[in-house]
């Protein structure tokens, strides 16, 4: 049996016979079936794209039924457990495979030779108000990185591609712990190339005097989170990145748009979610209440759930473990007996088991950016700082697919027909 889909319209009894390929069917294929001959034809309607692939990848895969997330074909465990460094995990996005020693040398050395910023850029940022949000201050600055680089328009240039993907990579460390320095009115820490990825991130944020030195162990969860956080395939600021590269602007610009996209609570601004709803159930004993009105629609429960896995978030398994390493650190937090006992309950219970409704990345995540030191509005910006990398490589595969052009969804149009001007005077 050929590989087809038979599509009766039964306004005109015409039969079409569709091809499907890798389980889909192509929009455009559904054009053909028109009433009339001047029709524009049939299209899909899918707010919100719940069930159209607008992409072919071959970066992240989800199996959100199975609670699977692999990179390149990597599970995302094995990934977390075994790298030592977030820059291997970004070589993997961007480049496929793996890197061997050397390879992974050169790609550190290269992005270290890209991590300070032009002193113009510290003069931008200082422009800011001291109680500016760190993450406009971000997206800002991201983007006027634009105008200090315009041969990075050249984007057809592998060469001058890599060396965007470099400056972008190292600097954006530099430009989120700048934005953190700013708001508590301290001076800049230049970046130490001589320390890890994370650790000279946690340098520049936290260094006083002379005397800071990351703790191995915030430096490692620091490195998990960032691995975790890399890539997550066509999730919001992924698509915005694409549709704003397909116009083939430079990658500054698309990469400030994504992470605009970012910014927004349902999307990179959940954890802080999680942590004010922690705050405001207060004890265990209000636990029950809490999933009580959850159950009668009056509330949601942040950080359960998730658009597409149905199974447990494999981010969260690892993330959960990862708290009780760092709060042998820093202190245990009070919130994380709350969040067990919230979690307990909710996994015990049908309501939420028959939904699938499980612990999603944000449910632990902010607890741990929290005991380490963040502050909440800071946390959009954690969560930009690695996902640069997978924005980069989705930029980069979507401007060298050939099927590609720039983004333009349809509409149905449902306004009025077409009316003739009226003079002011004769309006009603």
């Amino acid at each position: 049996m050929p590989d087809t889909l038979t599509i009766t319209d039964n306004r005109t009894g015409k039969k079409y016979e569709i091809p499907i390929e890798h389980d889909t069917v192509k929009a455009m294929d559904l054009r053909q079936i028109k009433v009339h001959e001047d029709d524009f034809g049939m299209m899909a309607y899918d707010p919100a794209y719940m069930n159209t692939a607008s992409v072919k990848s071959n970066i992240t895969f989800i199996d959100g039924d199975k609670g699977i997330l692999r990179y390149r074909g990597y599970p995302i465990e094995q990934l977390a457990e075994h790298c030592t460094s977030f820059l291997e995990v970004a070589y993997l996005l961007l480049h496929g495979e793996l890197p061997d020693r050397p390879h992974l040398e050169d790609w550190r050395y290269n992005i270290k030779m890209h991590t300070f910023v032009h002193e113009n850029i510290k003069k931008l940022m200082e422009g800011f108000r001291y109680d500016a949000h760190p993450m406009g201050m971000f997206i800002s600055t991201i983007s006027a990185l634009s105008t200090f680089y315009p041969e990075a328009k050249d984007i057809m240039n592998p060469d001058v591609r890599r060396k965007q993907m470099y400056r972008l990579i190292g600097k954006v460390p530099t430009i989120a712990a700048f934005t953190y320095r700013h708001s508590k009115g301290m001076p800049y820490i230049y970046p130490d190339n001589e320390l890890t990825y994370a650790g000279n991130f946690l340098n520049m944020m936290f260094k006083i005097g002379q005397s800071y030195k990351p703790h191995p162990v915030l430096e490692h969860a620091l490195t998990v989170l960032f691995i975790l956080h890399a890539d997550h395939e066509q999730n919001c600021s992924t698509n915005t990145m694409r549709s704003i590269g397909s116009s083939h602007i430079d990658p500054y610009s698309a990469c400030a748009g994504a992470a605009a996209a970012l910014w927004g609570p349902l999307h990179g601004g959940a954890n802080e979610a999680v942590l004010r709803m922690l705050d405001e159930i207060g004890s265990k004993n209000n636990v029950s209440a809490i999933i009580k009105d959850v159950k009668e629609g009056k509330r949601k429960l942040m950080g359960f759930g998730h658009r597409i896995y149905k199974n447990y978030d494999p981010r969260a398994k690892v993330i959960k473990q990862l708290a009780y390493e760092v709060f042998e650190v820093t202190g245990t937090n009070p919130k994380l007996d709350l969040a067990l006992e919230l979690e307990r309950i909710a996994l015990e219970d049908d309501y939420f088991v028959k939904r699938k409704l499980y612990p999603n990345v944000d449910f632990y995540s902010g607890l741990i950016y929290e005991a380490m030191g963040f502050p909440m509005d800071f946390f959009p910006v954690l969560f930009a700082i690695p996902r640069t990398a997978g924005w980069l490589s989705h930029w980069q595969e979507h401007l060298l697919d050939p099927e590609q052009k720039i983004a333009r969804p349809r509409q149905i149009y449902l306004g009025a027909g077409e009316r003739n001007w009226i003079a002011i005077n004769k309006r009603s």
